[in-house]
């Protein structure tokens, strides 16, 4: 009996190396399918924010009409498989902000808390919001600030204040959009 030497296996092919395993996909298109499911439990007006192909917008309004359990999970798997021809981290970036998970939006909640919570208290706040937003319509701004106001002297719900935070938001938001 002769005893040969075992033949050295050949090489490992590079694209046998780089591929990721079926569990790896799995896993990858499982959260890309989670991410779908983010983007349905937005409001319209935040989706409208958001950059999305044209079938991915047309899925997700579809699976709003969608009521049975089964159809809308085929539906949610749809999503899914559409999010796997696009590139995830903008969009992830783009849900975390409309949310206000982001660290950027965070901040930009709680300095439109406090520049709210500065106009009511007086009208010296108002000068630097005016120069930092000098296309605002100031007559509408002050009446809002004049009922807030009032609101808390009577001890009334603050529904203007609210109203006066949504606007400070949607200022800014706006103005940290644009180029």
């Amino acid at each position: 009996m002769v005893h040969r030497a075992p033949t050295p296996l050949p090489p490992p092919d590079e694209s046998t190396t780089e591929r990721p395993s079926k569990s790896q996909r799995k896993r990858e298109m499982t959260a890309l399918q989670a991410l779908g499911e983010s983007l349905l439990r937005l409001s319209a007006s935040e989706l409208a924010r958001i950059d999305l192909p044209k079938a991915l917008r047309e899925a997700i309004a579809e699976t709003a009409r969608i009521t049975a359990h089964e159809a809308r999970r085929r539906q949610v798997q749809y999503i899914g498989k559409l999010m796997r021809q696009i590139d995830p981290e903008p969009l992830r970036a783009a849900i975390e902000n409309a949310t206000g998970e982001s660290k950027q939006a965070v901040a930009l909640m709680h300095r439109c808390e406090r520049l709210r919570d500065a106009l009511l208290a007086d009208d010296v706040a108002l000068n630097g919001v005016l120069t930092d937003l000098p296309g605002a319509d100031v007559q509408r701004l002050r009446a809002t600030i004049r009922a807030a106001r009032r609101e808390h002297k009577e001890g009334r719900p603050p529904k203007h204040a609210r109203e006066l935070y949504r606007w400070l938001h949607e200022q800014y938001t706006r103005r940290t959009e644009e180029p």
